[in-house]
């Protein structure tokens, strides 16, 4: 590139840089005009008078305060706006743009070579000129989908095409071109480099400038209701992801909002690694939750299986497992709710003052006595209904009852004027039917209105009223929340009568094996705790006795990990969120929960959508960690999807092995120690919680961090943390500890020695005592090298 090119493209950043000056003053005196005028409108409270002498008066005052409000709500709009756009201009000015793309419109003959500068978002001046286009614009994907020469893309009137010219790149540092280098790629190879060549931090970080075709094609999509995406390790699926969720809120501004899309995360600690990326590109986060979180949230009196007991409990029983979390079952838990349209619900008494007032039996002869064509929400409506008749009409029997006079002869002068003064309260009722009337009396300067009864008998009766309505009302609150189902006598039902929905010969699984897992889970069951599958169809089975429809408000659904979810539960989230879109994301490469069977993932999760709005997109390119650590970690696998490693290289990985514990600590901490004076931040991967404790301990002389629970956050510097924890993040270096014969003596663990060896960018060792892990023997010989120190 010539040196006249260089200084006319910095003279394009200069006069770029002089707009957005400009723009900021201008942005920093609207934030100051907008508080002052916020300021007098708050001000001017004091102009407003309250009348309430008159009806007429009372109507004025509300009117006055309601145009006060509306006053206020519109200054601190426009300051909210000011403020956000001196943010982004302070957040521009610092890179304005990183690309330019030259192209001519073929839609468009004789028309003018267009010249397009794209960075994190649009800037333009008064006159109406953009100076840089926001990357989620249509035009900009043309930069992102191919290279020079013809262009397919896409436009909010259409397919497009153009005739690119020129692709040019750029790193800019306090208002100067540090960079730049034309490529006829979508992006050079030199800026990948740059860009992975950095230290990792405890925040992920946007991936806007580096964005590849195949992840442009996961970010833009709009088409799909179910974007199935598979990534090796390090492919850059999550960021991607982060991405899409930002061109979505952009493509859809005014129509979709931060608080309809939902974002299912493998872990606490993964959601505050990523919760900075939205904020970055100048949208709000989404809302992100773990499974658990979910499952916890809807039934709070259980104790739900946390992430760590699922990791060290896994695989006791896959047979069981595997048919637990199928479609297969998912069906199975259907038509047991179908059977309960005829026969089989289970119910409690409802009980009044320690005595049944509506039998089990009643309420199950009420339930029954609606035609088969309702549906089992519309029965349970009906039977809310007539059981709240029932209730009404017991509020006169039980006045009658001695249990209230006797209530009435000892009520205090304090508790008699509560209930006397309270107004009139009908059975059913939240609030007070008449609670307005001491309110408006107040209002309008009036006493307490005293209240007086006709004889003894009316006082006696009001009261009695008053005092059953009140002691009934719990029934009634129970009866409107459905509180008389035995959900888990229904449960241990579904569990019991499974052999006559599933087959169980398809899992190769006895009676007497399920009878005994039964057994097992009914235990649990009583003791409130769940395990994850128990948990899932427990609330499907809920949901479908209840008529529960889901959160229709949700627009889009993405689930991170999904190899670590199984059909059932896949299938469960899709009917919980009936409205939204789905993208899933994962690598079966990693499933260290769902194994083998994690293969038929997609294809199960698939058939519950309509074929032509399904897109499989997979992204075999891994860019997270170096040639060398790539070709380790993906020949630990026997099978799996494709990997190919970028080209970046670095040393190959170490294995130190020991004679026994006390070497293998003294090699870490020397590891350690080498590592913080290179520079790289390290994390020491046990395989377990216990083991991450045992070595923290080992390892306390150090300045390292023990995470041991998903609610911590990364702390900067060395960490020690279990394999669980470590899906989704990555780190400069990584220390695989223990890694022998004793630890990963077993192919089941390939998946998970994998996914521990992918978290590293630049640098990875593994220790061992005793034997080497066959696992690690069966790799190829100058994929790393050999360290024995015993």
């Amino acid at each position: 590139m010539s040196n006249e090119q260089k200084v006319r493209e910095q003279e394009y950043l200069d006069e770029t840089l002089k707009k957005i000056d400009f723009s900021q003053i201008q942005a920093a005196e609207e934030v100051k005009k907008s508080s002052g005028s916020l300021e007098d409108v708050s001000a001017a409270w004091d102009d407003v008078r309250v009348k309430t002498s008159t009806y007429s008066g009372i109507v004025e005052t509300a009117m006055s305060i309601r145009q006060q409000q509306q006053a206020i709500q519109e200054r601190q709009s426009a300051k909210h706006r000011a403020q956000d756009r001196y943010k982004t201009l302070a957040k521009q000015k610092q890179k304005p743009y990183f690309a330019r793309i030259d192209f001519n419109d073929l839609a468009e003959e004789g028309r003018e070579k267009e010249t397009v500068y794209i960075g994190l978002a649009s800037f333009n001046d008064d006159d109406g000129k953009f100076w840089v286009y926001d990357w989620r614009t249509p035009v900009a994907s043309i930069y992102y989908d191919g290279g020079l020469g013809k262009v397919d893309y896409l436009t909010p009137a259409g397919p497009q095409q153009a005739d690119v010219t020129l692709k040019r790149q750029f790193e800019i540092e306090d208002g100067v071109i540090v960079t730049l280098f034309d490529t006829e790629e979508a992006i050079g190879d030199q800026m990948l480099l740059n860009a992975l060549s950095g230290e990792s931090t405890t925040k992920m970080k946007s991936i806007v400038t580096t964005i590849q075709k195949e992840q442009n094609k996961i970010i833009r999509n709009t088409d799909a209701d179910l974007l199935f995406v598979q990534g090796a390790a390090g492919s850059g699926k999550t960021a991607a992801i982060m991405q899409r969720v930002a061109y979505l809120l952009y493509r859809y501004r005014g129509k979709l909002n931060s608080g309809q899309v939902v974002m299912f995360s493998p872990n606490q600690l993964f959601n505050d690694y990523v919760d900075q990326v939205l904020p970055e590109l100048g949208e709000q986060n989404l809302v992100q939750l773990t499974f658990f979180q979910y499952a916890s949230h809807r039934l709070p009196r259980f104790a739900v299986q946390t992430l760590e007991e699922r990791f060290e409990e896994n695989n006791k029983n896959e047979k069981i497992d595997r048919a637990m979390g199928s479609l297969d079952m998912f069906k199975a838990v259907q038509n047991y709710a179908q059977h309960l349209n005829k026969e089989g619900l289970k119910v409690r008494n409802l009980n009044f003052r320690n005595e049944p007032l509506i039998t089990k039996d009643k309420i199950q002869s009420v339930y029954y006595q609606y035609n088969e064509n309702y549906k089992l929400s519309q029965r349970l409506e009906a039977t809310q209904e007539a059981l709240m008749r029932s209730l009404r009409s017991q509020v006169g029997i039980q006045m009658k009852k001695d249990w209230v006079e006797l209530e009435i002869e000892n009520l205090s002068k304090q508790e008699y004027d509560e209930l006397v003064g309270a107004g009139q309260v009908r059975l059913g009722d939240d609030q007070v039917q008449d609670a307005g009337d001491a309110t408006r009396r107040h209002q309008l300067g009036e006493g307490p209105k005293e209240r007086t009864f006709d004889s003894d008998k009316a006082e006696r009766n009001f009261l009695a009223k008053k005092i059953v309505t009140s002691a009934m009302r719990p029934l009634a609150k129970r009866v409107r929340r459905a509180g008389f189902l035995n959900i888990n006598a229904q449960f241990a039902d579904l569990l019991r009568s499974m052999p006559k929905y599933l087959d169980l010969d398809k899992f190769h699984i006895s009676e007497a094996e399920w009878t005994a897992y039964v057994d097992m889970v009914i235990e649990h069951l009583k003791e409130r705790k769940l395990s994850l599958p128990a948990t899932t169809m427990y609330l499907y089975l809920y949901d479908l006795i209840t008529g529960k429809h889901g959160q229709r408000e949700i627009r889009y659904l993405f689930i991170d990990e999904i190899q670590d979810y199984t059909p059932f539960q896949l299938a469960f989230l899709k009917f919980s969120f009936p409205n939204a879109k789905f993208t899933v994301l994962g690598d079966l490469n990693q499933a260290i929960f769902t194994q083998d069977w994690a293969s038929s993932l997609e294809e199960d999760f698939a058939s519950l959508f309509d074929q032509n709005k399904v897109d499989f997109v997979e992204l075999t390119q891994t860019y997270r960690s170096t040639k060398q650590i790539t070709d380790f970690s993906k020949a630990l696998l026997t099978s799996g999807k494709t990997i190919e490693a970028f080209n970046r290289g670095g040393d190959v990985p170490v294995m130190k092995l020991t004679a026994d514990n006390d070497a293998a600590i003294v090699a870490a901490k020397k590891q350690l120690a080498q590592n913080e004076a290179d520079g790289e931040q390290t994390a020491i991967i046990t395989q377990t919680l216990a083991e991450a404790k045992n070595l923290a301990k080992e390892l306390e002389d150090e300045k390292i961090t023990l995470i041991r629970s998903e609610n911590q956050r990364l702390a900067p510097g060395a960490v020690i943390l279990p394999s669980y924890l470590a899906k989704g993040l990555e780190f400069d270096a990584v220390i695989v500890w223990q890694a022998d014969a004793k630890h990963y003596a077993n192919t089941d663990l390939s998946r998970l020695l994998y996914t521990v060896t992918s978290r590293a960018m630049h640098r990875l060792t593994l220790i061992g005592s005793g034997e080497i892990s066959p696992l690690i023997a069966a790799v190829p010989a100058d994929l790393y090298q050999m360290e024995d120190q015993s």
